[in-house]
C-alpha cells in the first residue's frame, strides 16, 4: 500500500497509521521486539522460587519467572520444537516448563534441558546425533526492574531504564511507587480499537473533563485546575497531574459552552466515594503516567493501578489492568481504594467511555485514510508544560513513534 507522504509537524497524523496492516506488522518489529522497555508484571507477583506469570509483549507470548537465585527471568513462550505455547496458564509455580505437545522441557531461565526420545526407542530414531540442547531455545528477553514493576526487552541496544524513562518523569513514578505494593485485583478490557488511539488518550489531558462526565461534574479534575504535564526528551514517556480543590469550584471556564458535565443535575447518593486520604504529601488529586509503548501508571484519588496496553489486530487491542494499595495500608484504607476502583475500568464511572471511545474513532475514519488528523492544542511543542489545555504528550508520543518507525 502506497501511503501519502506524513505532514512534516507533529500537529497531523494521517489515519492510515490506525488501518494499515504492513504498518501494524512492522510496529511488532521496530517497537515491541526493537529498542524498548515493555512492560511485564509487578515483582509482587513473582515472590517466590518459581513463580511465573505469562504475558505478552506486542504479539509475542512470554513467561516471566522468578529463579532460584532471586532473579527473574523472561522468555518467549514458544516450544523451539513445533511452536506450541509453553505455559498456558496465566500464573502458576513450577520447577521446569514442559510443552505439552512433545514434552520438550525448559528451565526456569528458558534454556532447553530435555527432549522426549531423543535418543530414539530400542535404538532406533531419535535426534540426530550433532543436535546440540545449548542452541535451540525460545528468544531470551534482557529483564530489568524498577520500583516494583517489571520490563523487558529483546534488544541489546536499549539504554538503562532509568535513562530510557527519563529523570522527571522517574521522579513522578517513584512517588506513587515509593512503597511495597499488594495487589488487589486484575482484569483484561477488550478495545474496539487500534492500539496507539488508547496510546494517545492516556497522554491526552485535553479529553478528560469533556468525555468524561463524572470528573467534571463533581469537581474530579478540569483543565482549569492547577497542574502540568511533564514529558521527556524522546517524546514518548510522560505525567500529567492535577491538584486537589476541597470544594467544587464553580467552573467558569465550562459554563455556557455546551459541554456535556454542564447539562445535566446528576448527583450521588453516596459521595463518600469522593473522599481523597491525602497519602502522597503533594495534593495531587489525579496523576497519569505513561512508558512508550505501552505502560500505564494511574493515581486517581487513592485509586492505584497499572496498565498494560497490548495490539491484538489492527483494530483490536488488550487492556490490562492490575488495582494496587500498598502493603502497609489499614483496614479502611483497603476500603476505600476498593470503593475508588468503582470510578476506573471498563464500567467505571469515569473510563467507562475510554472504552467506546476508540471505537467511534476506528469507525469514523474508515474511508479518511488519506486524510489527518488535528493534534495542534497548544502549539506544536512535544514537551514539558506547565499547564494542561495542550497536546503535547500527544504529540511527544508521535515523537517517539515516528523515530521508532522511520517515518
Amino acid at each position: 500500500m502506497q501511503h501519502p507522504s506524513w505532514p512534516d509537524t507533529l500537529t497531523r497524523v494521517p489515519y492510515w497509521v490506525y488501518q494499515d496492516a504492513q504498518t501494524f506488522a512492522n510496529e511488532q518489529q521496530r517497537i515491541f521486539e526493537g529498542p524498548v522497555w515493555n512492560f511485564l508484571c509487578l515483582e509482587e507477583e513473582l515472590p517466590h522460587a518459581g513463580d511465573y506469570r505469562t504475558t505478552f509483549v506486542g504479539r509475542m507470548p512470554v513467561i516471566v519467572v522468578r529463579d532460584d537465585d532471586g532473579e527473574v527471568y523472561a522468555f518467549e513462550n514458544r516450544c523451539v520444537h513445533r511452536g506450541a505455547l509453553i505455559a498456558l496458564e496465566d500464573e502458576g509455580n513450577a520447577r521446569d516448563f514442559q510443552c505439552v505437545y512433545h514434552a520438550w522441557t525448559y528451565d526456569r531461565q528458558g534454556q532447553l534441558k530435555g527432549v522426549a526420545f531423543k535418543e530414539g526407542v530400542n535404538g532406533k530414531g531419535g535426534m540426530p546425533k550433532d543436535f546440540c540442547m545449548q542452541a535451540h531455545g525460545p528468544r531470551k528477553l534482557r529483564v530489568t526492574t524498577i520500583f516494583g514493576l517489571v520490563f523487558g526487552s529483546l534488544s541489546d541496544e536499549v539504554p538503562p531504564i532509568e535513562e530510557y524513562i527519563g529523570d522527571d518523569v522517574l521522579a513522578k513514578m517513584e512517588r506513587v511507587l515509593r512503597r511495597p505494593v499488594h495487589v488487589l485485583g486484575r482484569f483484561t478490557q477488550a478495545l474496539p480499537n487500534n492500539w496507539k488511539m488508547y496510546a494517545e488518550n492516556v497522554r491526552d489531558t485535553y479529553h478528560a473533563s469533556l468525555l468524561h462526565l463524572f470528573f467534571t461534574k463533581f469537581g474530579i479534575t478540569r483543565l482549569d485546575q492547577a497542574g502540568g504535564v511533564v514529558v521527556s526528551e524522546s517524546g514518548g514517556n510522560h505525567a500529567t497531574a492535577s491538584i486537589v480543590e476541597r470544594v467544587v469550584p464553580r467552573q467558569e471556564a465550562y459554563v455556557g459552552q455546551g459541554f456535556r458535565s454542564q447539562e445535566n443535575e446528576f448527583k450521588l447518593r453516596d459521595p463518600s466515594i469522593l473522599d481523597t486520604h491525602e497519602e502522597f504529601g503533594d495534593n495531587i488529586g489525579l496523576q497519569i503516567l505513561s512508558v512508550f509503548p505501552g505502560f500505564v501508571l494511574q493515581q486517581i484519588r487513592n485509586c492505584v493501578a497499572v496498565r498494560q496496553v497490548l495490539p491484538r489486530a489492527i483494530a483490536a487491542t488488550d487492556l490490562n489492568w492490575t488495582y494496587l494499595g500498598f502493603k502497609d495500608d489499614s483496614p479502611e484504607m483497603r476500603r476505600v481504594r476498593l470503593k475508588q476502583a468503582n470510578l476506573i475500568g471498563p464500567a467505571g464511572y469515569v473510563s467507562m467511555e475510554d472504552g467506546a471511545v476508540g471505537g467511534f474513532v476506528q469507525r469514523g475514519i474508515a474511508s479518511a485514510g488519506a486524510l489527518d488528523s488535528v493534534i495542534a492544542l497548544g502549539g506544536d511543542n512535544a514537551g514539558s508544560e506547565t499547564f494542561r489545555a495542550t497536546e503535547a504528550s500527544v504529540r511527544g508520543f508521535w515523537k517517539a513513534y515516528r523515530k521508532y518507525m522511520d517515518f
